[in-house]
């Protein structure tokens, strides 16, 4: 689901609504002052629940003093962050 590298946290499982709250639980335990960037070159593809899901890792980032990128993003993801007008709220990398 989520493989630590570094800095740098990995998202491997699919970012679909079916298995956003245990993403959503995984991110939130793995968050620490060591981790700066999401990667999210393993998703091909994603729905409306990542970008909740991402949201919701930055808020709680932003609550522990923690700066997060974004890296990596599919094209799909960005398309649906463009669509609901909250691209420019990514971090991205």
């Amino acid at each position: 689901m989520l493989e630590r590298s570094g800095s740098s946290l990995k998202v491997t499982a699919p970012m679909y609504f079916s298995g956003a709250a245990q993403l959503l639980k995984a991110g939130r335990a793995a968050l620490t002052d060591e981790i700066s960037e999401i990667d999210l070159s393993s998703i091909e593809d994603a729905d409306s629940a990542a970008l909740a899901v991402l949201f919701a890792w930055l808020r709680e980032a932003k609550a522990r003093n923690i700066s997060l990128r974004i890296v990596n993003p599919p094209a799909g993801l960005l398309s649906l962050a463009a669509l609901y007008g909250v691209d420019e709220f990514l971090p991205l990398a």
